[in-house]
């Protein structure tokens, strides 16, 4: 970033990091910078632009500086700053979490509107298994009136930074949170089950971009030679803990719509199993009713 002398107003800072973090195949490089920025010098983004001409500080640039060389390594953005966005919230990340992104928007979405338009599940029972940051249960629980959500994971960790978001987006009171694997804290029956548990095949996983392998917990993308570990027994047992009116929703890998539908289909207290495309056009979130 030049010279100690030089002067570095916030548009130098931005327009520069732009073009070193595009060299370097950052995606989203004019944004990376900009939450870079705004993180080092404690402002919401959008006001970086009210104030182009303001020069920062040695120890801005030095802060700035040492994040910016992380993130052309691709060290994610989201765990440079603690914080992401999903679903026009923001959220408390760390390395023990998957980072909130916006194919999981797609989930969330379906549910809100099948609890507005649906008989029989005004104000529903939730659970959520393996919430993570508690994004989709934090979410669900912002956005259906009188919803009660169980988030339930195996981290304590992750746990802890859930229960911290819930506080910070005001639904602390309508979330409960779990520890315990797959359905292991869930005794209860419920109107919708939800999960975006590991689903990253084998077979794709050295085609998973470095930002995600390198960085993300393992644990929460991987999921053994055909990406089922986790979702075959979330399926198979789903009807178990289904009221009825009930249903699942549940994030996949696009290459596995076919098995996963046709797992849904063998369980006979399932019925009516598609898949629902995301906003990019892939196939991403699997529905079944209760039977």
């Amino acid at each position: 970033m030049g010279a100690a002398t030089e002067t570095w107003t916030t548009r130098k800072l931005l327009d520069w990091t732009a073009g070193h973090l595009e060299r370097k195949a950052v995606d989203a490089p004019r944004l990376s910078a900009e939450l870079l920025l705004a993180h080092v010098l404690n402002v919401q983004r959008v006001m970086l632009y009210a104030d182009l001409d303001r020069p920062a500080s040695e120890l801005e640039r030095a802060a700035f500086r040492d994040l910016v060389e992380r993130a052309a390594e691709h060290e994610p953005v989201q765990y440079l700053t603690g914080r992401a966005h999903f679903f026009s919230m923001v959220f408390n990340v760390t390395t023990d979490v998957l980072i909130p992104r916006p194919s999981t928007e797609s989930l969330v979405e379906h549910v809100i509107q099948h609890a507005k338009r649906t008989p029989g599940f005004h104000q529903p029972l939730v659970a959520d298994i393996g919430t993570g940051s508690g994004c989709i249960a934090i979410s669900l629980a912002k956005h259906i009136e009188g919803a009660r959500v169980i988030a339930t994971d195996v981290s304590e960790a992750a746990l802890e930074l859930a229960r911290a978001n819930a506080e910070a987006n005001g639904v602390a009171d309508r979330v409960e949170f779990r520890a315990g694997s797959l359905y292991e804290a869930l005794p209860e029956r419920v109107n919708f089950l939800c999960s975006n548990p590991p689903y990253i095949p084998d077979h794709e996983w050295d085609a998973v971009a470095p930002n995600v392998k390198d960085h993300e917990p393992t644990g929460a993308l991987r999921a053994g030679p055909d990406g089922l570990d986790c979702l075959r027994p979330l399926i198979e047992r789903a009807a178990d803990h289904l009221l009825e009116p009930g249903q699942l929703a549940f994030e996949i890998a696009a290459c596995q719509k076919q098995a996963v539908t046709d797992l849904a289909e063998q369980q006979p207290h399932l019925s009516g199993a598609r898949v629902l495309a995301d906003a990019e056009g892939f196939d991403r979130v699997l529905i079944a009713d209760r039977a």
